[in-house]
């Protein structure tokens, strides 16, 4: 068998190794391919982010690639803004200049938009005076809506022209963009999504996991899922809808929320809240926001873990994709993050009620905002994540407390696991939280599990790490799969408290017997209690202070350890000079032994009471013993059984399982002496909560045969000799 084995494992690395020659070997062909023809190596992208990219690398020389976006987003803005304009743009400019007095609500009303431009020029015009170009661009913004204005400031777009204006660059990136198509009727929100985000992506190579951006399609699910249930009221005539993202990045989600809304609910009003913390993205989304006639005051450039912008405001729907792994304290947090945050967890009304999670990821924290902004009667929300809120932590650890929150409270209608490869810089699993605060009487005290992470489909080409997209199918299937709320294949409907736990500790009566050896006087001599004893470390910092710069402090605590450490040497010296043949379980007389040894010690602190005596005595005693099921049960002074401490361990048991019986099946077979503990009091939390997502869709899948195996290898190497056959220069 042992045999049979080793060659599966030897087949097995072949096979992985010849994969790994096969692609090396594909990819070298296709390196040959592309430099007899170049059209193969570009990417098949749409129209307008090709053009988009052309213009970008005429920035070379001037701009290193990594700052092509310092330009390319503000004039994608800006070309956006005045194609939306062009309708009404003469309009706009005859009132203007009939009257440089008149109101900005009458330019507004005139533009068709919550913003408008002034100016005669655009960016056509703009070409007729090439000497003048720099200045004549900057009045042109200067000459927008002081919403608009404020997004080219925060930009800092004027250090820009001026840059491109020193490196010739200026008149070419004008000209290409004033050619360019981004009219909102012929380009609609979507295209206008995916050309932001593949310029980002590609223009942020080192974004962190987590930071940019939703693809639309996924955008679009967690859009359908927000809506599928508890929005029957949305359809009332004149209904006021508020929509929020608190980490809108460049405003997708909520683009996504408005449309699908408007199409919903075409008599309702929608009103759009974000905040973001990145300013090119706010920028993107806030000019995205104009467009579609929201008002400017709701897209806020605030990092949300600091600020709540709209204390007074709750939402109907929050949807959101907060950062993976982004730390909220510690040497790596944004400059005041850390403060804010313990300053809000301080509050009585906090948006962070449940705890607060590691410092290295403040993803449970924009969960528990999200829940606060939520309209009290029938707020609802899709938080996207990684796989990391559903289980890290220990039991009282912030994050377990904060899973142990949103249950307690019912907030959890489902979570949906999506495929890996999804996103554009990040190759990990993604997970879709569906919280509400009106949930149907079916779903109550329930959390829905759907695995959707077979609901993919490949892309031709991919996208950075984005190989995988969603099919507007898979779409309705997923959804499908959360509106039916039936047990299947893909789904299981479970209690609250199957994610609920208490830890409960586990201990063995206390049995041992005892003998001095020089194993354990080794163990002793170099162990926690030599520190604890006379602490080498600390008094060798202490020599190392000169005299003179001592406290009394440091002082003192120096006498104490140089009179220690002789007097440690003594004691582990005594114990060898006294070691014994054989054991004994006479715990009492084993004590008394090591009592009368040690009572030759000098003392070593001034005033030693006979407690700290004893204390040393004990950790003696036990360092000398071992566990013995056969030695006598030890009992404390009112008869009960004491138990080993060095025998503790914990145990995990769910809420809705009666802690003797899992003892029974679990533990009383292996250990049948132990007994649990329920420590648990105000100051020890106990209850916890994690939800184990993977392990309910687990599936076994039993090892390839050996011939099966075989045949493969034999197939690969097949086509590794093909490869290598047509491989030429």
């Amino acid at each position: 068998m042992t045999k049979i084995n080793v060659y599966i494992d030897s087949r097995l690395i072949l096979i992985y190794h010849l994969h790994q020659i096969l692609f090396s070997i594909s990819t070298c062909v296709l390196w040959f391919e592309r430099r007899n023809n170049p059209v193969a190596n570009q990417l098949d992208v749409k129209k307008q982010i090709d053009t988009v990219f052309s213009i970008a690398n005429t920035l070379r020389g001037t701009y290193q690639p990594d700052k092509y976006r310092d330009v390319i987003l503000p004039m994608i803005i800006l070309r956006r803004i005045e194609c939306a304009l062009a309708e009404t743009k003469d309009i706009v400019c005859e009132a203007y200049e009939a009257n440089h007095d008149i109101a900005e609500a009458m330019l507004r009303r005139k533009s068709g938009y919550p913003f408008y431009n002034t100016s005669k020029w655009t960016l056509a015009k703009l070409l007729g005076d090439a000497a003048q170009l720099p200045a004549n661009l900057t009045t042109y913004i200067d000459a927008f809506s002081p919403n608009i204005k404020q997004i080219f400031s925060d930009l800092e777009f004027d250090k820009e022209i001026k840059k491109m204006h020193k490196g010739a660059k200026l008149t070419g990136v004008v000209r290409k963009f004033s050619e360019l198509d981004l009219d909102p009727v012929r380009v609609n929100n979507v295209a206008m999504g995916y050309m932001f985000e593949e310029v980002i992506r590609r223009f942020s190579e080192n974004a962190e996991a987590g930071d940019h951006y939703t693809p639309r399609e996924v955008v679009q699910l967690i859009t359908r899922l927000a809506l599928a249930e508890g929005c029957d009221d949305l359809k009332e005539p004149g209904k006021v809808i508020k929509v929020g993202d608190f980490a809108c990045g460049t405003g997708g989600m909520l683009s996504c929320a408005k449309e699908q809304l408007d199409e919903m609910c075409p008599e309702s009003d929608v009103y759009l809240y974000g905040q973001e913390v990145i300013p090119d993205t706010h920028a993107i989304c806030l000019a995205d926001m104009l467009i579609k006639g929201q008002r400017a005051e709701n897209i806020r450039l605030t990092d949300t873990m600091k600020e709540d912008c709209f204390p007074d405001d709750r939402m109907r729907l929050v949807l959101m994709n907060p950062p993976f792994g982004q730390p909220w304290g510690g040497k790596d947090a944004s400059d005041g993050v850390e403060k804010a945050v313990n300053e809000e967890y301080a509050r009585l009304d906090s948006r962070f009620p449940a705890g607060l999670p590691a410092k290295s990821d403040m993803q449970l924290l924009f969960m528990q905002h999200a829940i606060h902004k939520l309209a009290e009667e029938n707020g609802r929300a899709c938080i996207i994540s990684n796989g990391s809120p559903l289980f890290s932590g220990g039991t009282s650890s912030g994050e377990s407390q904060t899973r142990r929150w949103l249950l307690e409270n019912d907030y959890i209608e489902a979570i949906v696991g999506l495929p890996g490869d999804l996103f554009y810089n990040t190759g990990i699993g993604i997970y879709v939280w569906v919280l509400s605060k009106n949930k149907a009487p079916k779903r109550r005290g329930k959390v829905q599990l759907i695995d959707a992470t077979d609901e993919w489909t490949p892309m031709r080409r991919s996208l950075g790490n984005k190989r995988k997209q969603i099919s507007p199918e898979q779409i309705d299937e997923i959804v499908a799969f959360y509106t039916s709320f039936e047990e299947g294949e893909h789904c299981h409907i479970l209690p609250n408290e199957e994610f609920l736990y208490k830890e409960y500790t586990v201990k063995q009566p206390l049995q041992r017997s005892y003998q001095i050896t020089p194993e354990r006087i080794d163990t002793l001599a170099e162990g926690k209690f030599k520190d604890d004893f006379h602490n080498p470390a600390k008094l060798e910092e202490l020599l190392l202070i000169d005299e003179e710069d001592m406290t009394s402090k440091q002082r003192r605590e120096l006498a104490v350890l140089q009179k220690a450490e002789p007097v440690f040497g003594q004691m582990i010296q005594l114990l060898r000079d006294n070691l014994m043949d054989a054991s004994t379980q006479d715990y009492k007389g084993f004590e008394k032994n090591i009592k009368d040894l040690l009572s030759t010690l000098p003392d070593y602190k001034e005033k030693e009471t006979a407690n700290q005596r004893k204390s040393v005595i004990d950790k003696v005693v036990d360092a000398m013993s071992y566990m013995d099921k056969t030695a006598p049960l030890r009992h404390k002074r009112d008869g009960s059984i004491e138990y080993d401490d060095t025998t503790k361990d914990t145990e995990l048991v769910k809420l809705s399982e009666d802690v003797d019986d899992y003892f029974e099946q679990e533990v009383w077979p292996y250990v049948p002496d132990a007994k649990w503990f329920d420590e648990e009091d105000k100051k020890h939390v106990k209850t916890g909560a994690e939800i184990p997502f993977t392990r309910y869709f687990y599936k076994y899948e039993a090892p390839e045969s050996s011939d099966k195996l075989l045949t493969e290898f034999n197939e690969l190497e097949a086509q590794l000799q093909e490869q290598l056959k047509g491989l030429t220069v």
